[in-house]
């Protein structure tokens, strides 16, 4: 009978109730300086460069000058944006992995109106429409998916995933159009400035900026005290149980999708009027694909987003900085910052999870069975 007998595994993963917050900064703190040591290992065996320098300089690419710092909150609140805007939809479950396209669709329509009725529109009336279409067509291009995940249950993953190269497509196309016989596109109305936002404080993207501090705070209130907020959180535990309690599961899905591609396509009217005064293919920077690290790794706290956001951009700041400094190879660059990121994102498991080994006394007892 004692050889039939189940016997404990040495390790068993067992999901803990819910971790406090000093679990939650502790443990990722561990898993910052694991990777600073370990960081610095490959340094200073594999490039031979002293690892202390290496920091200084990654600390410099943000930190080091003014400018480097006003560049580094730019790219910060595009990436923040972006997380803010599927922070609703990842909540509910709804797997977003749209963004890119729904910024570029945002993005395009702002283009279109500032190249087409600039001249012809009063310049608050330019701005409105702008806003309008670029939020109307980001919703639109948001609801698209969730309308066929709530009647058909279609995969939302794959059906943003591919709407992201339809509207790639459709940017392709309308480049190719304004552009006409010069090499390329160029900045917009740039005789003119139409449509670009006037500066504040010495820089068009301030604006951005305060815009997209507004909006931190309002999602964090939207999602944590509304009564919206609460059906995308009872949505994103149980459809059955949101059913249950009188809830209308896909009339939800179809406003939060709506409210995160509207908040894409706000991000894409930032982007043309206050940073690029362009549109491409490569506006939204890969941004839209990012920003499912920053929201998934705050759970959805926009304040959280905000210093993950941070750390982000400083580490693509860094690299940056370590290549031109030290004449680095990008791929030398990027395993720093991927050993970083890597061990960033392990933690999580240590956050959710916690391992139990087995103890020596029955250890001991299993080989006396043997």
């Amino acid at each position: 009978m004692s050889d039939l007998q189940v016997r404990e595994p040495f390790v068993r993963i067992v999901k803990r109730d819910q971790a406090p917050l000093s679990k939650h900064i502790s443990v990722r703190a561990l898993a910052i300086l694991l990777a600073l040591v370990l960081d610095a290992l490959f340094i200073f065996f594999v490039t031979g460069l002293n690892p202390f320098s290496v920091y200084f300089v990654m600390f410099k690419g943000t930190f080091g000058t003014a400018t480097r710092f006003s560049w580094a909150m730019r790219d910060l609140v595009t990436l923040l944006l972006i997380g803010i805007a599927l922070a609703p939809a990842f909540k509910m479950k709804f797997w977003n992995i749209g963004a890119e396209g729904q910024v570029l669709m945002g993005g395009l329509l702002t283009a279109l109106v500032m190249v087409y009725w600039g001249e012809k529109l009063p310049g608050p009336v330019l701005y409105l429409v702008m806003l309008l279409t670029s939020i109307a067509v980001g919703a639109i291009w948001g609801l698209i998916p969730a309308f066929f995940k709530a009647k058909w249950k279609t995969n939302e993953t794959l059906f943003t995933l591919m709407m992201n190269y339809v509207a790639t497509s459709f940017v392709a196309c309308a480049v190719n159009i304004l552009r006409g016989q010069a090499s390329s596109l160029g900045k917009l109305n740039m005789a003119t400035q139409i449509g670009w936002f006037p500066k504040l404080f010495g820089q068009r993207y301030n604006i951005n900026i305060l815009v997209v501090l507004i909006l931190t705070f309002l999602m964090f209130f939207y999602l944590k005290y509304t009564k919206h907020g609460f059906e995308i959180s009872v949505v994103g535990e149980s459809e059955n149980t949101a059913r249950y309690a009188g809830i209308n599961v896909g009339m939800v899905i179809m406003r939060t999708m709506a409210i995160s591609g509207a908040i894409c396509g706000l991000c894409g009217f930032l982007l043309v009027c206050g940073r690029d005064q362009t549109i491409s293919t490569n506006t939204a920077g890969g941004n839209g694909f990012t920003a499912i690290i920053v929201a998934w790794l705050a759970k959805f706290n926009t304040f959280y987003m905000a210093l993950i956001a941070f750390l982000l951009i400083f580490l693509q700041k860094g690299a940056g900085e370590i290549a031109s400094a030290y004449g680095l190879n990008d791929f030398a660059a990027s395993i720093i910052t991927g050993v970083i990121l890597f061990c960033i994102l392990g933690s999580e498991f240590f956050i959710n999870y916690r391992l139990i080994f087995r103890s020596s006394k029955e250890g001991k007892n299993d080989g006396e069975r043997g």
